[in-house]
C-alpha cells in the first residue's frame, strides 16, 4: 500500500510516499480500506519530532480515517465486511489501509461520505472527553473555548451550544471571529485587537467562564485563571505558547479553580470505546440531524500531506483531510 511517512524530524517537507506492507488486523481489530483521513496539529508534533507515538503504534501519522471494513480479526462482533465506520486510531491514518480497534469505530452518521466522516472523530473524542466528561459542563454553564475556528474550536462551539451553554471563543481576525458567531458563539473575540479577560468578563456580568478549554498555554495560563468564574474548570489539551510558565496561583485558590488536563493518544483502548459509545449515543444523532456538523477546510490526495501540513500550520478554518488514490 502507499503510506505517508516521516523520514526525518523537521518541517513538512520530511513528509514523503513510500510502500508499506497491507496491516494485518490484531484480535478485536478490523481493517479499513482508507477512503479519507484527518490532519491534525499532533500529527505536525510528531513529525517535528516532538511526538512520538505510543509504544506498539503505527510510525506513520495520521489519528482518524474512514472507510470500508475489508477484514477482521478475532474476536470481533459488531462490524462486517463491507460496513463503513469512521475510527480514532493511534497511527497509521495517512495511508491506504489502517486497522482500527473495534470499539474506537463508529457508523457513518446519516447522509455522511468519508471526507466528512474522516473530520470526526479526533476533534470529537477530544472534545466530548475534555468539556463534558472531565469538565462536566452543563447546561446553562459559560463555556470558553480558545482557537474557534480550529477543529477543536469549531467542534466546541457546536457541541457546547448544543447542550445548552453559552458559549465564548477567541480567534485572530473579525473574519473568524464571524465563522464561530456563525457556528453558534455568543461572542467571539478578536484576540489580536481585544483582551479577552475583559471582554468575557463584561460578557458574564463580572461572573467569567465556568469551563474554559485551551490549546495556547503559555501567557494564557494566567489569563485563564483570571477570566475564570468561582469553581471554574479549565481543561488543558495543548501548548502552543508553550507549557513552562510562572504562574501565582493565589486566584486559583481564592476561586477554587480546578485546572486539569489530559492527552487522549495513548490511553487504553476500553477508554476510548467509553467515549465512542457515548457519542454515538448522544452526539451522532445531532450529526445525523444536520444541527451538529464538521467544518472542512480543504481536501487534498494523499500524496500532498506536506502541502496539508503546511496549511495546517498557517491559515485556515476547520479540518483538512487527505483522501488516498486521489489524482
Amino acid at each position: 500500500m502507499t503510506a505517508i511517512e516521516i523520514t526525518a524530524p523537521g518541517g513538512p517537507e520530511v513528509l514523503r510516499a513510500t510502500t508499506r506492507p497491507v496491516p494485518t488486523p490484531g484480535p478485536g481489530e478490523v481493517l479499513l480500506r482508507v477512503e479519507a483521513a484527518g490532519v491534525n496539529r499532533p500529527d505536525a508534533l510528531q513529525r517535528a519530532g516532538a511526538y512520538p507515538p505510543p509504544k506498539g503504534a503505527s510510525d506513520i501519522p495520521g489519528l482518524e480515517v474512514a472507510g470500508e471494513v475489508v477484514a477482521v480479526g478475532d474476536g470481533v462482533t459488531r462490524w462486517q465486511l463491507g460496513d463503513r465506520v469512521t475510527a480514532l486510531v493511534t497511527g497509521g491514518g495517512y495511508a491506504e489501509y489502517c486497522a482500527v480497534p473495534e470499539g474506537s469505530a463508529l457508523p457513518f452518521p446519516d447522509g455522511y461520505d468519508a471526507v466528512k466522516a474522516a473530520s470526526l472523530p479526533e476533534t470529537f473524542f477530544t472534545v466530548w472527553s475534555n468539556v463534558f466528561d472531565r469538565a462536566g459542563l452543563r447546561a446553562g454553564e459559560r463555556f470558553l473555548v480558545h482557537g474557534g475556528t480550529s477543529g477543536i474550536g469549531t467542534t466546541a462551539i457546536q457541541l457546547a451550544k448544543a447542550f445548552g451553554a453559552t458559549v465564548y471563543t477567541t480567534a485572530g481576525s473579525d473574519e473568524k471571529c464571524a465563522v464561530c458567531r456563525g457556528l453558534g458563539a455568543d461572542l467571539a473575540v478578536n484576540y489580536r485587537s481585544e483582551d479577552f479577560v475583559a471582554a468575557v468578563k463584561a460578557a458574564s456580568e463580572g461572573k467569567g467562564a465556568d469551563v474554559i478549554l485551551d490549546m495556547v498555554g503559555g501567557s494564557y495560563i494566567a489569563r485563564n485563571h483570571e477570566a475564570a468564574a468561582i469553581e471554574g474548570r479549565i481543561v488543558q489539551i495543548a501548548f502552543l505558547q508553550g507549557s513552562k510558565v510562572e504562574v501565582d496561583f493565589t486566584r486559583l485558590m481564592l476561586k477554587r479553580l480546578v485546572h486539569t488536563g489530559s492527552t487522549l493518544r495513548a490511553r487504553e483502548p476500553d477508554f476510548k470505546a467509553a467515549i465512542a459509545r457515548e457519542l454515538e449515543g448522544k452526539v451522532w444523532p445531532l450529526l445525523s440531524a444536520g444541527s451538529v456538523a464538521p467544518v472542512i477546510d480543504t481536501v487534498l490526495p494523499l500524496a500532498d500531506a506536506a502541502e496539508a501540513h503546511r496549511l495546517l500550520e498557517a491559515d485556515h478554518v476547520g479540518k483538512i483531510i487527505l483522501v488516498p488514490g486521489a489524482p
